[in-house]
């Protein structure tokens, strides 16, 4: 392994990019908004606790099983942050790695071929799994990045923002540890995975971020989707949830390494 030549690879996507204003700004702009809306919430949780009434929210906590062992220990208000700014969050979280893989995988090849460098990429002296994982590397990595920084910003704006209610420190829970250091990484290789495979076999970059924004969409359905059925977030099951997305990276990886030939991608140009 040419660890020096995927290195190269990864710094030259990232310069790209960030030249790019068609990619770089989405990339700014998604995690600005998506850090602006969580801490919206983390502002306005106490006051819309106190605007809708603990009591219809105790009604609600106690048709939902899950919920009631999810706020066990906390009184009043206090119910209704903790579901706000610990489960709720969670669902739009995992938003900020995904949107920022995608878009970056997104111009991997695609881009290469709209700027009509592809030919010259395919012609260095890499092999084909160099390549790849230098493709891999330049949009998971900025991705993880993000994930990790919003998720250190997120931990301030909440207590801060809840400290009047709470009056101690609360977050991070160690479902969001989870959360934020096994799942987003996952989460984020899913993506990328997904779109190399994808923009290796489009020809513009619009095509590929369009298909490759259904990846995002399919991983906050899968969290949206426990909040709707009352099955609340626990550390066990996040832990379970990015095995999962693991599992299905490793068979991305191996799917895509088996597929990927500079040759037919050199035919395609």
């Amino acid at each position: 392994m040419n660890w020096y030549a995927v290195q190269t690879i990864v710094r030259k996507d990232l310069k790209v990019v960030f030249q790019n204003k068609g990619v770089s700004i989405p990339l700014i702009v998604a995690p600005v908004v998506m850090l602006a809306g969580l801490a919206g919430m983390a502002g306005l949780a106490p006051m819309l606790g106190d605007m809708f009434g603990i009591e219809s929210f105790d009604n609600l906590v106690q048709l939902l099983p899950g919920l009631q062992a999810a706020v066990a220990g906390y009184d009043g208000v206090q119910r209704f942050v903790v579901l706000l700014l610990v489960y709720l969050a969670a669902c739009f979280y995992l938003l900020l790695p995904t949107i920022v893989a995608t878009s970056i995988a997104a111009d991997s090849f695609t881009g290469e071929k709209e700027r009509k460098t592809l030919e010259a990429l395919l012609y260095t002296p890499t092999t084909d799994w160099e390549l790849l994982l230098g493709k891999l590397l330049s949009a998971w990595l900025p991705a993880v990045g993000v994930a990790w920084g919003g998720f250190v910003l997120y931990s301030v704006m909440a207590n801060l923002a809840a400290w009047p209610v709470m009056g101690r420190l609360f977050f991070p829970t160690t479902m969001w540890v989870i959360l934020a250091v096994w799942v987003a990484p996952a989460a984020a290789a899913l993506g990328v995975g997904a779109m190399v495979l994808i923009s290796s076999r489009t020809r513009t970059f619009q095509a590929a971020n369009q298909l490759g924004s259904m990846v995002a969409l399919l991983i906050v359905a899968l969290l949206v989707l426990q909040v709707f059925v009352g099955m609340v977030l626990s550390a066990w099951l996040v832990a379970s949830l990015g095995l999962l997305f693991w599992a299905i990276d490793a068979a991305l990886l191996w799917f895509g390494l088996r597929g990927f030939r500079r040759s037919k991608l050199a035919l395609e140009m």
